[in-house]
C-alpha cells in the first residue's frame, strides 16, 4: 500500500509542470475551426435535415399513392406502396433522432444559438 501511495506522488509530481504551463482558453473566440464548425452545424440544421424531411414525405406521398390509387386490384403496388410508407415512416425517425444528435452535440460543445455572420437581412417594415 505504501508503495502504491509512493509511486502516485511520484507520479503526480511528475505531471506538475504540464499542470503548471495549462492555458485557459477564451470560449468567445476558438478562431477559424469555430467558425467553421458554426458553419457546418447551421448548414445541417437550416438546409440538409428539412430538405431530407421534404423527400421523405415525398416517398411517403408516393407510397400512399401507389397503395390506395394505382393499387386498387394489383397486390403488387399494393405491397410496393405498403413498403415505400413503412421505409419512409423509418426514415422521419431516423432524420429526427441525427437532428436530435446534432442538437445534443451542439449544445454539449457550446455552439448553441450561434448564427452565420454578415447574412444580409430583409428589413422589417
Amino acid at each position: 500500500m505504501k508503495k502504491l501511495i509512493t509511486s502516485f506522488s511520484f507520479g503526480s509530481l511528475l505531471l506538475l509542470p504540464v499542470m503548471a504551463s495549462a492555458q485557459i482558453v477564451d470560449s468567445g473566440n476558438a478562431g477559424p475551426f469555430e467558425d467553421l464548425l458554426i458553419n457546418i452545424v447551421t448548414f445541417i440544421n437550416d438546409i440538409l435535415i428539412p430538405f431530407i424531411i421534404a423527400i421523405g414525405f415525398l416517398v411517403f406521398v408516393w407510397g400512399i399513392f401507389l397503395y390506395f390509387i394505382m393499387g386498387g386490384a394489383d397486390e403488387e403496388k399494393r405491397q410496393k406502396g405498403r413498403s415505400l410508407m413503412i421505409w419512409a415512416t423509418i426514415g422521419f425517425v431516423a432524420i429526427i433522432i441525427f437532428f436530435g444528435v446534432i442538437n445534443l452535440l451542439t449544445q454539449s460543445i457550446g455552439l448553441q444559438g450561434e448564427t452565420l455572420r454578415n447574412i444580409p437581412e430583409v428589413p422589417e417594415p
